[in-house]
C-alpha cells in the first residue's frame, strides 16, 4: 500500500483550502471559456450550414429556371437553344398514332395535265433512226402528252382614264358634271386590284414593305414605292371599323372563347397584342397587360360564357365568366415540377398522365358521337383527379423552397379549378396570335409606331377570320378595297 502524504496540520487547512478554491475558480473559468467557445462554433456552423442551404436552394432554383424551355413553359418553342440536345420525351401529350406526312383523305396538291393547254408544240422525229430516211409526212403512230406549267412575264399595268365630262343643258343651261367611280379620287391612282394584291404581300404574307414593293414589280409590273407600300395596310385598317364592330358582337355571343397575349416591340416600347378568338372569328387588340388594357376590346368585359385562357391574373378581373385554364399550359408546368424534382412532386406526373387520358377518352367519345364520358369513366377521373391533388397539397404542405411552394400553388390551382368541360387547350388563341412574332421576324424585330401595330392587329383580325371561313386573304382584300369588307354570317356555319 502506497505511502499517503502526511495531514497537513490545522493551521495550514484554510490556506489549502484556499489554494483549492482559487484553482477551482480558474478551472471553472477555463471550462467556462472553453463551453462559450464550442457554444459561438456551434453557433457560427448552423449560420454556415443554414447559408449553405440556401445558397443550395437558390442555385436548384437557378437550375430549374436555366433549364426551362418550351416543353416546361409557355416560351416558344423558337426560344430553345440550337445548341442543347433535346430529350427525346419532351411532350407529356403522347403520340397520336398518325403516321407522318399527308393524312389519308386529306386534299391533294399534285400537278396534274390540262385537257385545253395553251400552246401545243409537236416534238417529231426529222429522220428515221435506222436507216436515215425522213419523216416528214410519215403516219403517226403514237403520241406521248408531256405538259409544262410556266408563268408568264407581267404585263405592263392596265391604265384606265376617266374622262368626267361637264355638259350643258340645252334648256336652261345649268352645266352638270358626271360622276367617275366612288374608289377614283386622285388625279392618277393605284386601282383596287393593285391595293389588294399589296395588302396581300405586306399583311398576309409578312413581307416587309421595301421587299414586298419590289416583288409587286417584279410579279405585277407595277412599280411601286416602300412608303405607298407601308401605306396599304393603314388603309386597309381604316376601312374595318364595321368588321370588328360586326366581329366583336358576334364573339359576345359564343358559348367559349379562346384568350391570348403577346409582347410586341413597337416604337422602341414593349406593347401587347390581345386576342379573343373561336374556331371561326379572330379579334385582335393591342394595348398594356392591365385589366383595363383586356376590357379595351370590348369583348371580354361581361361576358357571361366560358373563357379558355393560359395562367396569367389579368384575367381574373372577369368575374362574369368561367375560366378554364389551357391544359397545354397546365402539363408544362407539371413537367417543369416533376422533371427537377421527381422524388417529391409524384403527384405531378400523375396529374399530368390523368389530363392525357381525361382528353384521349374525350377525344375517343366526340369521335364516336357520343356527348358525354360514361358514368363509370366519369367516376375513374374525378377520383384520380382528387386523389392527386390531395397528394400534392399533402406532399408540399410544410415544404418551404421554392419548388414547395410552385408544387403547393400548382395544385391548388387544380383543386379551385376543376371544369373539363371545354376544349384541351387554347391553342386556338396562340395560332392567332402567332402571326404577330412571326411579323416582328420578319420586319427586323419592331414596329416603327404604335399606329402600326395597331393596323396589323385589326387587318390581321380581318384575315385571320375569312381564312376560317374558307375565304382566301387575296379575295377577301379585293371585296374590302372593292365594295366594303367581307362580314361573317354568323358565329359558326350552320
Amino acid at each position: 500500500m502506497p505511502d499517503l502524504p502526511p495531514e497537513p496540520a490545522g493551521e495550514e487547512l484554510p490556506a489549502l483550502v484556499a489554494a483549492l478554491r482559487a484553482s477551482n475558480a480558474r478551472l471553472r473559468e477555463v471550462v467556462e471559456a472553453r463551453d462559450a467557445q464550442l457554444a459561438a462554433a456551434g453557433a457560427a456552423l448552423e449560420a454556415a450550414e443554414a447559408r449553405i442551404a440556401a445558397l443550395s436552394e437558390r442555385v436548384a432554383e437557378m437550375e430549374r429556371r436555366l433549364g426551362k424551355d418550351s416543353s416546361t413553359s409557355s416560351r416558344p418553342p423558337s426560344s430553345d437553344s440550337p445548341y442543347k440536345k433535346k430529350p427525346r420525351d419532351r411532350s407529356l401529350r403522347g403520340r397520336s398514332g398518325r403516321k407522318p406526312g399527308k393524312q389519308p383523305g386529306a386534299e391533294s396538291s399534285t400537278l396534274r395535265q390540262v385537257a385545253d393547254p395553251d400552246q401545243i408544240m409537236v416534238c417529231a422525229p426529222a429522220a428515221c433512226g435506222r436507216c436515215g430516211a425522213d419523216l416528214a409526212g410519215a403516219p403517226v403512230t403514237g403520241t406521248q402528252k408531256l405538259q409544262e406549267f410556266e408563268i408568264a412575264p407581267p404585263p405592263p399595268p392596265r391604265v384606265t382614264e376617266y374622262q368626267v365630262q361637264g355638259r350643258a343643258c340645252g334648256r336652261c343651261g345649268a352645266v352638270s358634271a358626271g360622276q367617275a367611280p366612288a374608289w377614283i379620287t386622285g388625279r392618277a391612282q393605284y386601282g383596287p386590284e393593285a391595293h389588294a394584291r399589296a395588302a396581300n404581300l405586306a399583311s398576309a404574307q409578312h413581307i416587309p414593305v421595301g421587299r414586298a414593293a419590289q416583288l409587286m414589280g417584279d410579279m405585277t409590273g407595277l412599280r411601286v414605292s416602300a412608303g405607298w407600300m407601308a401605306g396599304v395596310r393603314h388603309k386597309a385598317a381604316g376601312k374595318l371599323d364595321p368588321f370588328m364592330d360586326h366581329v366583336r358582337g358576334l364573339l359576345r355571343q359564343a358559348g367559349v372563347l379562346y384568350a391570348d397575349e403577346t409582347p410586341a416591340r413597337a416604337a422602341g416600347h414593349l406593347e401587347y397584342v390581345h386576342v379573343a378568338c373561336t374556331e371561326f372569328l379572330t379579334a385582335m387588340h393591342t394595348g398594356g397587360r392591365s385589366a383595363a388594357d383586356i376590357d379595351a376590346g370590348g369583348i371580354l368585359d361581361g361576358y357571361g360564357g366560358t373563357i379558355v385562357r393560359d395562367g396569367y391574373a389579368g384575367y381574373s378581373h372577369l368575374t362574369d365568366a368561367l375560366h378554364a385554364w389551357c391544359g397545354a399550359h397546365n402539363l408544362r408546368d407539371l413537367r417543369d415540377l416533376y422533371t427537377f424534382d421527381p422524388a417529391g412532386q409524384v403527384w405531378a406526373r400523375s396529374m399530368a398522365d390523368l389530363l392525357i387520358h381525361a382528353n384521349a377518352a374525350a377525344t375517343a367519345a366526340r369521335a364516336s358521337g357520343q356527348p358525354q364520358l360514361s358514368g363509370e369513366q366519369l367516376a375513374q377521373i374525378s377520383a384520380w383527379y382528387r386523389g392527386a391533388v390531395a397528394k400534392g397539397i399533402t406532399d408540399n404542405q410544410h415544404r418551404r423552397s421554392k419548388t414547395g411552394k410552385d408544387g403547393r400553388r400548382l395544385a391548388r390551382r387544380f383543386r379551385d379549378n376543376q371544369d373539363l368541360t371545354v376544349g384541351f387547350t387554347s391553342n386556338q388563341a396562340e395560332r392567332d396570335v402567332r402571326p404577330v412574332k412571326i411579323q416582328q421576324r420578319t420586319s427586323g424585330g419592331c414596329w416603327r409606331t404604335l399606329d402600326g401595330l395597331a393596323d396589323f392587329a385589326i387587318v390581321q383580325s380581318y384575315l385571320s377570320t375569312a381564312a376560317k371561313w374558307g375565304i382566301s386573304k387575296l379575295d377577301a382584300l379585293r371585296q374590302l378595297f372593292t365594295t366594303g369588307p367581307w362580314l361573317p354570317p354568323a358565329t359558326a356555319p350552320p
